[in-house]
């Protein structure tokens, strides 16, 4: 799906013939500054990953950087294929999930007593992800607030909750929110990060979220759902209202 001038989502499926992309990292470029990867999606989609890839006509050695928004398997469960497919590709994150993502610490909802309730390939998929991260070397420490000089530029909002280290990206020459898994879009409309065990801290989840309410928008891309562009700036405020609503 085309987002932008040279933005597109990149639709990654766990099924053949799945009826919608369960993860869509987001491809960005220019002529100044090259391609950017915003998260890599799950171990195992790298032949679709190329084929998008190769579709918005770039190669993976165009990649220059990859912004990971945080530390969760889905999120960078490609990234040691494609440092392998291109090893001077940069590697940038916020500091609070740098730990998870190098193996220094244990990615936080992959404890050993969830992934014994997985199937074996996914056990075996996620230990070898486990074994290779240490060897990820971060190049950029993301910090929030700062205007990457990226794409006309692009601000990082840290929206701690889901993870203590999650950020969202905003472009504001296209007024777009990439949005990671701060929202999602659920059948349509626009929702919050999922609960329970995959949003540790909902209650700073929502306080993330009024960083996000004052950007002027045009879109929504969520990593989970795609894009969300009905109005998105007063449902984005409604949404939040209800959230905390809900928690109070």
């Amino acid at each position: 799906m085309k987002l932008g001038q040279q933005i597109v989502s990149v639709e990654l499926y766990n099924q053949p013939g799945a009826a919608e992309p369960a993860y869509q990292p987001v491809l960005l470029w220019d002529d100044k500054h090259g391609a950017t990867l915003v998260d890599t999606g799950m171990m195992g989609q790298m032949e679709q990953m190329e084929k998008a890839v190769r579709e918005a006509g770039l190669r993976l050695s165009d990649i220059q950087r990859i912004i990971l928004t945080h530390q969760d398997v889905d999120h960078v469960g490609n990234l040691p294929a494609l440092i392998a497919a291109n090893p001077n590709i940069e590697v940038w994150a916020h500091a609070d999930d740098i730990p998870y993502i190098t193996g220094e610490k244990r990615i936080i909802k992959m404890t050993d007593e969830r992934i014994v309730q997985m199937p074996e390939a996914a056990q075996s998929a996620i230990r070898a992800l486990f074994e290779k991260l240490p060897s990820i070397r971060i190049s950029r420490v993301l910090e929030d607030g700062e205007m990457l000089d990226i794409h006309g530029g692009m601000r990082v909002i840290h929206t701690p909750g889901h993870t203590p280290g999650h950020v969202c990206l905003y472009l504001p020459e296209e007024k777009l929110l990439l949005a990671a898994d701060e929202l999602r879009v659920v059948d349509g409309d626009l929702a919050g990060p999922p609960e329970g065990f995959f949003t540790p801290d909902m209650k700073e989840a929502i306080r993330s979220m009024h960083k996000l309410t004052d950007l002027t928008l045009n879109g929504i891309f969520c990593y989970h759902g795609g894009l969300y562009d009905r109005n998105p700036s007063a449902r984005l405020a409604e949404l939040l209202k209800t959230l905390e609503e809900t928690e109070d």
